[in-house]
């Protein structure tokens, strides 16, 4: 649970939008699957387990809970998000967990988009500039630990549902276009043409590839379509391609990360941050 939000719960205390309950010896916090084999080791007469955002743990934990329920016949009940806010499957430790699954509840919620109430079973990411919706582009940093308030902040996203019309996502083409095989560029040892383009993002968008790509989908299109174009008013776009190339696609070394940051001056607290988030510590 992230206990920054809630300094004065007690240690046992059950958070949620209304208040808390308190347990007792009955919850336990755990970081990884490593400290929930301690618990399970620590409680042997506990016989049902509630692992709340399951999809955040490393992927030993859907090994972990299936040895553990054949061995002893404990059972697991694992809330968890299965799609990112990418609308694909939130990691591999989601992909384990459905594997491993004897029983699966899809939910829905209704589409809190303005005037609309269909059914939802999408994450929708954003950010909130001024009162400005800006779409969270797709090569965002998949994990942002930080938790369901409303934030006004370029650096630290909003989440609500929303159904597949008002889903927004842009920058997905490009990711694959332009942002990868930039990338791939790189890891084969030239960075000159990723060093240009993140040099666009961090400085003069307009010039970029980013832009021109959301350009000719979106610029011309009807309102729906010109939200996405305020997904080039966020900050730190040149630290998310980063992140994204480093820490998920595994393009980039330490040492070319370090050298960009360098080189562009780009902001080393919110790439650490970002990078420490999704399980890739960096020193920069």
């Amino acid at each position: 649970m992230d206990k920054t939000r809630f300094p004065d719960y007690p240690d046992d205390a059950l958070a949620f939008r209304g208040g808390y309950e308190r347990c007792g010896s009955h919850i336990g916090s755990a970081a990884d699957s490593f400290q929930l084999e301690t618990l399970l080791a620590e409680n042997p007469n506990v016989g049902t387990w509630i692992i709340d955002e399951a999809a955040f743990f490393d992927e030993r934990i859907a090994y972990l809970m299936a040895d553990e329920s054949r061995r002893r016949g404990l059972c697991f009940i694992c809330p968890t998000l299965v799609l990112n806010f990418r609308r694909e499957i939130f990691n591999q430790t989601a992909r384990l967990l459905l594997e491993n699954a004897t029983d699966v509840f899809p939910l829905t919620a209704y589409c809190e988009q303005e005037d609309c109430l269909k059914d939802s079973l999408y994450t929708y990411r954003y950010y909130s500039l001024g009162g400005i919706e800006c779409p969270a582009l797709y090569f965002d940093p998949l994990i942002i630990v930080g938790g369901d308030r409303t934030k006004s902040d370029g650096r630290e996203p909003n989440y609500c549902t929303r159904c597949d019309e008002h889903h927004y996502l842009p920058g997905k083409e490009y990711t694959f276009f332009t942002l990868k095989p930039l990338g791939e560029q790189a890891a084969r040892g030239n960075i000159t043409p990723l060093l240009a383009e993140l040099n666009a993002l961090s400085g003069e968008v307009e010039v970029s590839r980013l832009h021109a790509s959301l350009k000719g989908r979106y610029l011309d299109c009807d309102e729906p379509c010109v939200v996405q174009m305020n997904s080039l008013l966020v900050p730190c776009m040149a630290e998310r391609a980063i992140a994204y190339l480093y820490a998920e696609q595994n393009l980039l070394s330490a040492e070319q990360v370090r050298f960009l940051v360098q080189s562009l001056a780009l902001d080393k607290e919110y790439l650490a941050r970002r990078l420490s988030d999704n399980r890739r510590p960096l020193e920069l």
